[in-house]
């Protein structure tokens, strides 16, 4: 088990791959269903959208936003989906979860998920 520092709000994932996984999962959980990765050398890319794709490297995503290029920390994926679901998709009334729904549905598939690694 990974420890965390005291005031870590997120653990330390292990590895891009490992944070993109999580960045997927919860993407999907915003309506983002057809989504692919790939991984490679200490890098992982996550193709969302025609208009988006995401890299995860040196322990941040990375996506570019009306020709900005926006970074969020790879440890808090679900913060990522939730910048990345506001500015791509239009949600409708009532389907957002809060912090604390995708937060725990994240634990839940990664608990699920590590079974199968």
């Amino acid at each position: 088990m990974l420890s965390a520092r005291t005031g870590t709000p997120h653990l330390p994932l292990r590895d891009a791959r490992e944070a993109t996984r999580l960045l997927r999962y919860a993407l999907h959980r915003q309506g983002f269903t057809h989504t692919y990765q790939s991984n490679a050398s200490g890098m992982s890319v996550l193709s969302v959208l025609t208009e988006l794709t995401v890299w995860c490297k040196n322990g941040m995503f990375v996506w570019n936003e009306d020709g900005h290029e926006s970074t969020h920390p790879a440890d808090d994926p679900v913060g990522a989906a939730r910048l990345i679901s506001r500015h791509y998709r239009s949600p409708a009334p009532g389907d957002d979860l809060t912090e604390e729904e995708a937060d725990q549905a994240v634990r839940a598939f990664t608990a699920t998920d590590s079974a199968r690694d």
